[in-house]
């Protein structure tokens, strides 16, 4: 199968919707199909608009079998959707309309997103959470097709490393709980919250903050709150790490501690799991199919400082709860699907969508 693949700037972006795609275009080139990358400009969300002027686009997505876009780019193709000849499938991670900010903003983003799908043939979803809020703007064939959390396999098995499958889940759980923040710094991701919370949270304890500063502004933000609340000596960023550095700090870490105020899955707190970590997480979109409330780690509600904090207390000082979880996070790890086997689902479903074929789109 002739397959394109849209998606904005390249397939080496950071995150884990990228890390989705990349993995996706690398699991359909190994069973065989010629899959070609359209990479379009990331710009603001009006000047995307501003693509649908433009006619290159539609060449540029012709003479494929079928189109798969990141629905990242939804805003830059609603015009050259409605124009192409085969089906196009949407690959969502979370819809943006999904994301907290003002209601009326979220409108404007709902309208687009409704418009989007309907020169949409089908979609795929990596969550059942995700699933549901699609369907909600249009009810659209969709497929679940679970991403694996093994982005550190490679790096926690190389010899350069020095992390092995040993030392994943025999860490020490003495001296100060170790929490590990790991994800852009965008607000999204909820690391004022955090902040907020452990700047009430007296005893041992430390932070490692993992990410790019993606937006430079929230980021100068989150280092002023560290600062005023007095936090210098127990959080430190890092920025970027490579992965082998990354999987060393989870091999030792206690808690991921990411409590985004949206995620449509959540491939971090998997990838956390992975090496036993436990995992605190909101209620807020699709992180409750990954964690466990109690189990794996907490599920508090979005934007609680006072609920993270009770959880770092209790985790603080109820060490054998701390054990449990992390046995429980590694478990939980081992259930997941692997990658062979979502793109396997999505190999399926694709063959079920160009049997069908071109689907009009809805006026």
């Amino acid at each position: 199968m002739r397959l394109g693949v849209v998606v904005y700037r390249s397939l080496a972006e950071q995150s884990g919707g990228f890390r989705y795609d990349r993995k996706l275009v690398e699991g359909l080139e190994n069973r065989g199909h010629e899959v070609r990358v359209v990479a379009l400009p990331w710009q603001s969300y009006r000047r995307a608009l501003s693509h649908n002027v433009s006619t290159d686009l539609r060449s540029r997505l012709s003479g494929f079998d079928a189109v798969l876009e990141d629905h990242l780019c939804h805003p830059s193709l609603l015009r050259a959707n409605r124009a192409l000849d085969t089906p196009v499938v949407s690959v969502v991670h979370h819809l943006r309309s999904s994301e907290p900010r003002s209601e009326w903003k979220n409108a404007l983003y709902r309208a687009v997103e409704r418009r989007y799908f309907r020169g949409v043939d089908a979609a795929v979803c990596n969550s059942e959470t995700t699933r549901r809020t699609v369907r909600r703007l249009r009810r659209l064939p969709t497929t679940v097709a679970r991403p694996a959390g093994d982005r550190f396999e490679a790096a926690s098995e190389s010899s350069a490393s020095p992390v092995s499958a040993a030392t994943r889940t025999e860490r020490t759980f003495d001296g100060p709980l170790r929490l590990v923040f790991l994800g852009n710094l965008i607000e999204r991701k909820g690391l004022h919250v955090l902040l907020s919370a452990l700047s009430t949270v007296s005893g041992d304890w430390t932070l490692t903050v993992i990410g790019a500063p993606t937006d430079a502004d929230y980021a100068a933000r989150v280092r002023h709150l560290r600062d005023r609340y007095e936090l210098a000596e127990s959080v430190r960023f890092t920025g970027r790490l490579p992965d082998e550095a990354v999987a060393d700090h989870l091999s030792r870490d206690h808690v991921l501690a990411v409590p985004s105020l949206y995620e449509g899955l959540g491939l971090v707190y998997l990838e956390g799991m992975a090496f036993g970590v436990p995992a605190i997480a909101t209620t807020a979109g699709g992180a409750e199919e990954i964690v466990s409330d109690g189990d794996t780690g907490f599920l508090l509600p979005p934007d609680d400082a006072d609920a993270i904090a009770d959880a770092v207390r209790t985790l603080r000082d109820d060490r054998a709860l701390l054990r449990r979880m992390s046995d429980a996070a590694r478990e939980r790890y081992s259930a997941q699907p692997s990658w062979e086997e979502t793109t396997a689902t999505v190999e399926r479903f694709l063959d079920d969508v160009t049997d069908r074929g071109r689907v009009a789109a809805e006026p």
